[in-house]
């Protein structure tokens, strides 16, 4: 064997192995206090401030029946235009395929159904992802004259929304359902939230 292969075999034997365990320590301890934050944001509710607008995350819908989550995100939404916390709420999210109709018409119809006025509802349908749903609302706002809002979502959502409404230029707090955070929950949101900060929620969310 050429004494160069030699000397890079020698060489990755001693230090391959630490540089791994190195990594892997890294990534504990940031992966840890990523979770940290996740669970801490879970329990955070700035809706008190008010804004100009609700903006309802999308979730499942059937046959324009929003699913339990989905209803208690508008719910949410509902109780905060009813108390005069914000004017106008805007539903998002479009449909899977097969589907009839868009998570973002499903909560406008439900939302109807409530008493919200139409002249009070937006809808915007660009996005199936939470990152894409931000970002064309992000878009969209300034014509209807809004300029903050308070994103409607599970608890544990919280924290990743945070992150992506700065990332896609959004004036935002967070007003999160009632629902308990649970361990899988978080954990799956910790390791999204992680890897959006290392590499940006929009690389990450076109892959």
């Amino acid at each position: 064997m050429p004494l160069v292969l030699t000397k890079v075999l020698k060489w990755s034997l001693r230090w391959v192995p630490i540089l791994l365990i190195w990594f892997l320590a890294i990534s504990i301890i940031y992966f840890g206090i990523t979770y940290l934050q996740v669970w801490m944001a879970s329990g955070s509710d700035n809706s008190a401030d008010g804004a100009d607008a609700a903006v309802v995350l999308g979730a499942a819908q059937y046959n324009g029946e929003p699913s339990p989550v989905f209803a208690a995100r508008l719910d949410r939404a509902y109780d905060l235009y009813a108390d005069g916390l914000v004017q106008i709420v805007i539903t998002t999210g479009s449909n899977q395929p097969g589907d009839l109709f868009t998570q973002g018409k499903a909560g406008y119809d439900y939302l109807r159904t409530k008493g919200i006025p139409d002249e009070h509802l937006v809808v915007i349908v660009d996005g199936s992802s939470t990152y894409e749903e931000l970002a064309a609302t992000s878009r969209q706002i300034a014509r209807f004259g809004i300029k903050t809002v308070v994103l409607v979502s599970d608890s544990y959502h919280t924290f990743r929304l945070r992150q992506i409404s700065n990332e896609v230029g959004l004036d935002a707090t967070v007003a999160p359902t009632s629902g308990k955070a649970g361990f899988t929950h978080l954990m799956r949101e910790t390791f999204a939230a992680g890897l959006g900060r290392i590499f940006g929620y929009r690389r990450l969310d076109a892959r």
